[in-house]
Parts: structure tokens; C-alpha cells; sequence
């Protein structure tokens, strides 16, 4: 199926899109794609916040302002430099307290399972984003921020459970 497709069905059916996911064989170029996929959709969710800060918005007193090319440069960098190497770190750790516990995946699949996860919640990312854009730091944009955190933890747990399962 389509990745959009397999997105929308993970909200509603985790376990069973990953899988269809790992049924699809060990692919490292395919894992790595979804989770350069979900972080430059993070990037696009950050621009109405670095906008919002440029206008002059939510900046404590005192502090420096930057220009919105700098602030967006520091969101590529560690969007697409940094994160890719704390999510590979996270999906080890996560890997190693899975085998703890009984799991019987792959180092493969504990990935998959985390960028998976990632991706398919950057919807509600990208609604965070725009929510902080618009209103600002305030309930209305941290309730969705915690939607999508509680969304990619459950999500992630359900993917990881079932990738913890058996070898691929």
C-alpha cells in the first residue's frame, strides 16, 4: 500500500501495518527514508513557531534576536543531522530493554518500528506546529503537542511489540 495510506492505518491498526511492514523484508534504505521523511516534515512543522518567534512573539525580554534564516538553519541542522542519530541511539536502547523482557526481534525491526511510529504521528505534529504559530505557547497548543506524544508513545509501543515478536 501507499505510505500516506499505511499512516492513516497505523492510527486506527499499529500492530497490524507493522506487519505488513516487516513482512516486507529487512530494507535499511526503507527504514532510513521514513525517518528522514518524518524529519522534514518536523522541519515544515517548526516554521509557523521560528515565524512566530521572528515576529517578535512568545521572546523573553532581554534576550537576542535572531533572523528567521538563522533559526531556520538550526532547524535543518539538527533535524536532519542530530535527531537521525538520537533515533537510531533510542531505538537501540529501546531493542535492549525489549530483549529484557522476552523480545526476540531485530535490531532491524526495533528501528523500523520507532521510525515507523515517527512518521505516521507527523500529522499531529504538524498540527502542534500550527497551533503554536498561530496561538502561542498556552493550553490549546500543549494539549495538542501532548495528543501527539501520547499518540507516537502508544503508537510506538504497539509497533514495537509487535516487531519484538519474532525475527524477521
Amino acid at each position: 500500500m501507499a505510505v500516506s495510506t499505511d499512516m492513516i492505518r497505523t492510527w486506527r491498526q499499529p500492530r497490524v501495518v507493522m506487519r505488513s511492514l516487516l513482512a516486507m523484508g529487512q530494507r535499511e534504505d526503507r527504514a532510513i527514508a521514513y525517518l528522514m521523511a518524518a524529519c522534514v516534515i518536523a522541519i515544515i512543522a517548526q516554521l509557523p513557531m521560528i515565524a512566530r518567534w521572528n515576529a517578535g512573539f512568545d521572546v523573553p525580554t532581554g534576550t537576542e534576536q535572531m533572523e528567521m534564516g538563522t533559526r531556520v538553519q538550526y532547524a535543518v541542522m539538527s533535524w536532519l543531522m542530530i535527531a537521525p542519530l538520537m533515533m537510531y541511539a533510542v531505538a537501540a536502547i529501546l531493542h535492549i530493554i525489549a530483549k529484557v523482557f522476552g523480545g526476540k526481534g531485530t535490531w532491524f525491526s526495533a528501528r523500523l518500528a520507532l521510525f515507523w511510529s515517527f512518521l505516521s504521528t507527523t500529522p499531529a505534529l504538524l498540527l502542534y506546529g500550527l497551533a503554536y504559530g498561530f496561538i502561542g505557547n498556552g493550553p490549546q497548543a500543549n494539549l495538542v503537542g501532548f495528543i501527539w506524544f501520547a499518540a507516537f508513545a502508544i503508537i510506538g509501543f504497539l509497533c514495537l511489540r509487535e516487531a519484538e515478536k519474532a525475527p524477521v
